[in-house]
């Protein structure tokens, strides 16, 4: 699609160059002709550079982000509590993040081995305080199931 748009263009510049060149001599180049040629050594460095892009391999592996931007905190709550009795432990992680990279930022945090990553979108709320209106920010949470016997300790000591 890119390179039929130059073609267009190529071709509507030299219709011009020929209506442009029929006073003139054959060795003489007026500015606008000048710009012309320009504009058309511009374009082919471009096509020859998108063609290079366009043919690099894009089977490299995507970067995981550290374990510091992924979890944001653990989430102490009752709910939270009981089903550590279970193994599973709950965090607050960036909006961002997904179920591979929880996974291992647990894994690299606590040396625990995650079984399972269940992740919750938990939606924004609307907020009353007498006649002001306002939003509690929604977050996003994540389950994560350890191995039996492996414990993640979330209160410091």
């Amino acid at each position: 699609m890119l390179l039929d748009r130059f073609k267009k263009n190529a071709r509507r510049l030299s219709n011009t160059n020929k209506l442009a060149g029929r006073h003139k001599e054959k060795g003489q180049l007026n500015t606008k002709e000048q710009q012309i040629e320009k504009i058309k050594e511009k374009k082919s460095k471009e096509v020859a550079q998108s063609v290079v892009v366009d043919n690099k391999p894009t089977d490299k592996k995507h970067k995981t982000k550290s374990a510091s931007f992924v979890l944001v905190s653990p989430q102490i709550t009752e709910k939270a509590v009981n089903i550590q009795d279970d193994n599973q432990y709950v965090f607050k992680v960036t909006a961002k993040a997904n179920k591979s990279e929880v996974k291992k930022a647990v894994e690299g945090v606590y040396n625990v081995d995650v079984l399972k990553v269940r992740v919750i979108n938990v939606p924004p709320k609307k907020k009353r305080l007498g006649r002001t209106m306002g939003w509690q920010a929604g977050y996003k949470k994540a389950i994560v199931s350890v191995k039996k016997g492996q414990v993640i300790e979330i209160l410091p000591r």
